[in-house]
């Protein structure tokens, strides 16, 4: 495994850590404590030491899961949760001092910890990057010993340069894959700057870059990849990064003729996303052991050549650009 500092946190984590959004089970099911202390162990076991989790996944029983199986580790783990979007409605107006304490003071309580090494703030609405008073919040918990560090979760390149004014804000967390390119123009350098840490999210496009689907792949009704192609639920760019589906198979075989010696793509696309000395971490996440060692597979090959990124890059300008680069 490879470390890299996450910002101004201070913190050495893994380049390959894990996002827990399905890890008690593929999206949509039951959420299984069983399944998610075996991934769990899996994960760390490789050389994994930063978990991303949310008071939202599995309705809290994320969080117990991975506080549980921190506190039987040895090893320091880093910790990072997020809140806010339990609100509802989720809007700017919902966001109040006192409810986000709360929303720390369950988290803390969920996983059995005194102190949070970061909680971010979840996807909020755009107009809250405007208030102040939501971020000065979170330097009376760091006083208080309640969390370490904040940081965001965006969906908007937007969001995350408003949100890197605030001197507390140390890390940002942003969809960026072969797919999602824009933050690499201007975010990435100032993020750079400020010395602000990158965790990439949804680095296989919710499974697209693998090269693993087809017209004929199906989803359960539960997976946010069979109810929100359209943003039905929450903002569409969450799933397949907003790319119309049949428009990303395309793209995806297009890809498979610049990588034809690999199967399954989702090595090479996380290789490609390190290859940014921006990105702090890539948070895939994992609904078995397996899944979750896999994608380690991007630390054993090589960086991808010239021609490669070339390539990659014109399939982007071809397919995917015209499509969602100037939505997020």
């Amino acid at each position: 495994m490879n470390y890299r500092r996450l910002g101004k946190t201070g913190f050495d984590i893994s380049e390959i850590s894990l996002g827990t959004w399905q890890v008690g089970g593929k999206w949509g099911d039951d959420f299984s404590h069983d399944n998610a202390e075996k991934i769990l162990h899996a994960a760390v076991d490789a050389g994994i030491n930063f978990i991303d989790t949310a008071d939202v996944y599995g309705a809290g029983e994320s969080e117990k899961a991975v506080g549980k199986f921190v506190k039987s580790r040895s090893e320091r783990i880093y910790v990072a949760t997020k809140c806010g979007r339990q609100l509802s409605p989720h809007i700017s107006e919902a966001y109040q001092p006192a409810v986000l304490r709360k929303f720390v003071e369950d988290s803390l309580q969920n996983m059995g910890l005194e102190t949070l090494d970061l909680i971010q703030l979840h996807c909020p609405p755009t107009e809250v990057y405007y208030r102040p008073e939501i971020f000065e919040l979170f330097d009376r918990l760091k006083d208080e010993g309640k969390i370490l560090n904040l940081g965001i979760s965006v969906e908007k390149v937007e969001e995350a340069l408003k949100g890197i004014e605030y001197e507390n804000v140390t890390t940002v967390q942003i969809i960026f894959n072969m797919f999602r390119q824009r933050p690499a123009e201007l975010f990435f350098e100032q993020a750079q700057k400020r010395n602000v840490g990158v965790i990439v999210r949804v680095p296989l496009a919710s499974g697209l870059l693998t090269g693993k689907f087809s017209k004929s792949s199906s989803f359960t009704e539960g997976d946010h990849r069979f109810f929100n192609r359209n943003g039905e639920r929450f903002d569409k760019g969450e799933t397949f990064s907003g790319i119309d589906y049949e428009t990303g198979l395309v793209a995806v075989e297009e890809l498979k003729g610049v990588f034809p010696t690999y199967a399954n793509l989702a090595p090479v696309a996380l290789r490609w996303i390190l290859q940014f000395a921006a990105v702090s971490t890539i948070i895939p996440g994992a609904s078995n052991p397996e899944q979750a060692t896999a994608n380690l597979e991007a630390l054993r090959i090589p960086n991808l050549s010239a021609e490669q990124l070339a390539a990659v890059n014109d399939i982007y300008e071809k397919y995917i650009k015209p499509q969602v680069h100037h939505l997020w």
